[in-house]
């Protein structure tokens, strides 16, 4: 088993400590991130711990998925890895929907 899980549909308010703290009663705690928004520094709901042991991250998610932590229902599984290519990306040559593909824009065509 993974011992990065995956905190999901948290509150804006919630912080790294708050996590590292409740997290620290299924076992010993080896990072936390709770995920910003890089612009406004926002939470963006969800976050990572890691704990360091595989029992510490079992036991974490039996005492904590499905439970409360400020007011909201919080959902902890394993993280996924991550992968190479993990959705759609800008494309740096420039072109916003069109991308650089050529075609007229497409109207006038139907």
């Amino acid at each position: 088993m993974n011992k990065n899980l995956y905190v999901g549909n948290l509150s804006q308010k919630v912080t790294d400590e708050d996590l590292r703290n409740n997290f620290s009663e299924a076992g010993a705690v080896a990072s936390v991130s709770v995920i910003k928004d890089k612009f406004s520094g926002v939470s963006r709901g969800f976050g990572f711990v890691e704990m360091e042991t595989e029992e510490g991250a079992q036991e974490a998610i039996k005492k904590f998925n499905g439970g409360d932590l400020d007011g909201k229902t919080i959902t902890v599984n394993e993280a996924r890895p991550k992968t190479e290519s993990s959705g759609p990306r800008r494309d740096d040559r420039g072109g916003g929907f069109r991308g650089g593909r050529g075609g007229g824009g497409g109207r006038g065509r139907y």
